[in-house]
């Protein structure tokens, strides 16, 4: 199987921790070829397989030991250990991101989160595979010390672990801060990222990938096709107004149900959306059902619009006026790109109209074409936070297509 992906010229890599597929997607689109991927939640892996497997954007050489269903390492390791070992030196990449929930400057940091041990099983692949490239990217706490116990001295950021480790199996690593309104996303995510490259094929005069990415972000904007300056909000998702529109049922009656954009591509499209449905042709995309926000809710929301300023968090005194003691809530600026998307869709609310955004929304801001479709729920509540990934939290976890594509083509050239 490898030989004759070798043959054709492809580079070869695994994905664990893929979620929905945006580091995938865009690697794929890099030129690379997939040989599988990792992911524990049903719902997320779903999309994953939809688009990537079987979909339009399928690149997958899927090997026919290991079945096409969500898993995780744990269960990679202890059930598929000869085949991995067998892999060994034939692989070009691993790639990932270690679920963040423990090292997010934006949540409760906790050292002792059983999630931040899975990047151990991340590096224990690395062990087995020995790829030639490794590519992790996670939340900028993710390289933020923690707070040291009473008595105790302050906890070493974990990246630095992760480093120390990936040095000992043989990998000069790099490290920088990338923020994605850089490579086209009209989103202000900034990320922390680590390439390690073996150390046998780091020449002397080898450049920081960092540095060739810097050196080449214009290019891969042109060649994209996208804008040189930082793409706008409104430059994402204007064309999916519900006052253009209209309302279409999505599901349900008139009272019970819920509805969707009515959406009609229009006949001038910006720079950015020429990319992003390049191929969907007239098609609708997907998820653009509408929550169902009640009166309240939409008064609630208007006050909102009116009070703050636009990509500007709202103030004490402005949460204490409308009434919730919920710590985030931004309304977007349509002029500049997004703050930071989150697993929460109340966090940000849309520029001109009062609502939440659509699932399709995110997707846009976050770089996915319209042609991507999302599957599964579309929001979860209770105790299943924190075991389902339905498709906000899908796309509000995922790695920025545009980023994974910059990232993929930026290893083929060092």
């Amino acid at each position: 199987m490898f030989n004759s992906l070798k043959s054709k010229g492809k580079m070869t890599y695994i994905d664990l921790f893929s979620g929905c597929g945006g580091l995938s997607l865009g690697l794929g689109n890099a030129g690379w070829k997939g040989l599988f991927a990792v992911e524990k939640d049903s719902m997320a892996f779903s999309t994953f397989k939809h688009n990537l497997i079987d979909g339009e954007h399928a690149h997958f050489d899927w090997p026919e030991w290991l079945p096409k269903q969500a898993t995780t390492i744990q269960e990679l390791l202890e059930n598929h250990v000869e085949q991995l070992v067998a892999l060994k030196g034939q692989v070009d990449l691993i790639a990932g991101g270690p679920p963040c929930q423990g090292f997010s400057l934006a949540g409760r940091r906790n050292a002792k989160d059983p999630r931040n041990k899975l990047s151990d099983e991340y590096i224990k692949m690395v062990e087995i595979v020995s790829p030639k490239y490794i590519l992790l990217e996670n939340v900028r706490g993710f390289n933020a010390s923690f707070k040291p116990d009473e008595g105790k001295k302050a906890r070493k950021p974990h990246s630095m672990v992760v480093k120390s480790k990936l040095e000992k199996l043989g990998y000069k690593v790099y490290t920088d801060f990338l923020c994605s309104a850089d490579f086209g996303v009209p989103q202000k995510r900034t990320r922390f990222i680590m390439i390690g490259i073996k150390k046998e094929l780091v020449k002397n005069d080898c450049n920081n990938p960092f540095e060739v990415l810097a050196e080449t972000r214009r290019d891969f904007l042109i060649n994209k096709k996208l804008p040189l300056r930082h793409v706008a909000v409104s430059d994402a998702i204007g064309d999916l107004l519900i006052s253009e529109n209209g309302r279409a049922y999505h599901s349900g009656n008139e009272n019970s149900g819920f509805k969707e954009i009515n959406y009609t591509p229009p006949k001038k499209l910006s720079k950015y959306l020429r990319v992003i449905r390049k191929n969907a042709g007239k098609k609708k995309p997907n998820s653009l059902r509408l929550a169902r926000h009640k009166d309240t809710t939409i008064k609630k929301f208007t006050r909102i619009q009116q009070i703050c300023k636009p990509g500007v968090s709202l103030s004490d005194a402005m949460r204490l006026e409308i009434g919730t003691k919920k710590q985030a809530i931004t309304v977007l600026n349509a002029n500049e790109p997004s703050k930071t998307l989150t697993t929460l869709p109340d966090d940000l609310l849309h520029y001109s109209e009062p609502r939440i955004l659509t699932v399709r929304e995110m997707a846009r801001i976050q770089s996915f074409p319209d042609n991507f479709d999302i599957l599964g729920k579309y929001t979860t509540g209770g105790e299943r936070r924190t075991q389902e990934c339905p498709r906000y939290t899908q796309i509000g976890n995922a790695v920025p297509p545009f980023l994974g594509e910059a990232l993929g083509l930026v290893l083929t050239k060092v």
